[in-house]
């Protein structure tokens, strides 16, 4: 196995485009379990970590670029504010340790179905930058899974940053395991609430073969909720309306039996998420006085 170390992003880029077999690392926390666990020996490792140009985030305009080398405790410390659907799902991976070296941008190369970070990622409608000696290729959210641990980069292109709209409006995640930290997600959920053209995103974790939005739930609420109450201090949600997002959410996913936990489970657990977040963002909504403008 080579190890190739990139100075600059430029240079990462040019040997990437040479060695296209390499993986890229930086946190290792999913690439170095897999090695250790001899699950997989990469061909060769493109070391990310001295190239300064991805441990910085921006804000343009509405959104936040994520630099790919941002690990999930800057995202926790600096973003939480903005991104706070993010910043919750960052606080539920793994320990300290993990969360001082790991990456959302590793949580994407990996492509699990069970990554915390995907969710969030999903409900806020994030793009993904990808990179290569080509140029610059923007991937929507929702078309970057596209199997199994498999993303839609080309061979040649690296993850340069996630670009995340600042919230508009309330976003919870929530995540069950089989203990309350250092776990790997039974299932997970996101929700995120877009009061500014009445919308809602959904995302849902380690139920199905990729991470995914649950569509038809969506439209479902958008079209339910009563937007304009936040401004004159409404009323609580209709519980027939979030029972009924909650059978769509579920419905939305594809969950199996496997060691973490049986299909059934997972769709129940989905249920009580999507109702649960729901109720939690309806009522910092209302809260807040966000109404239609």
């Amino acid at each position: 196995m080579d190890f190739l170390r990139a100075r600059t992003w430029a240079e990462a880029l040019e040997l990437k485009a040479e060695r296209p077999e390499a993986t890229p690392i930086q946190g290792g926390t999913d690439v170095m379990v897999e090695i250790n666990l001899d699950r997989g020996r990469p061909a060769a490792l493109l070391d990310l970590n001295t190239v300064g140009e991805l441990a910085g985030w921006s804000r343009e305009g509405e959104w936040i670029r994520v630099g790919a080398g941002v690990t999930y405790a800057r995202l926790i410390d600096e973003l939480g504010e903005v991104l706070p659907g993010l910043a919750q799902a960052s606080r539920t991976v793994g320990s300290p340790q993990i969360r001082n070296r790991g990456t959302l941008a590793g949580n994407l190369g990996a492509a699990s179905p069970a990554g915390d970070g995907h969710p969030p990622l999903l409900a806020s409608g994030a793009v993904v930058e990808a990179e290569s000696v080509r140029g610059v290729r923007l991937i929507p959210i929702a078309r970057f899974y596209t199997g199994v641990k498999r993303n839609a980069l080309a061979p040649d292109e690296l993850i340069r940053a996630v670009r995340v709209p600042t919230a508009a409006g309330p976003q919870y995640f929530s995540k069950v395991g089989t203990r309350n930290a250092m776990v790997i997600a039974v299932c997970s959920f996101a929700i995120a609430l877009h009061p500014e053209n009445r919308r809602v995103g959904t995302g849902i974790g380690s139920a199905a073969p990729t991470p995914l939005r649950a569509v038809a739930a969506e439209a479902f609420l958008a079209g339910e909720l009563d937007w304009t109450l936040g401004r004159a201090g409404g009323s609580a949600l209709d519980p027939e309306v979030a029972a009924r997002f909650a059978e769509l959410v579920a419905g939305a996913a594809a969950p199996i039996d496997d060691v973490r936990g049986r299909a059934a489970y997972r769709s129940h657990a989905l249920a009580v998420m999507a109702r649960r977040t729901l109720g939690w963002a309806w009522h910092d909504y209302l809260r807040a006085g966000r109404g239609a403008r």
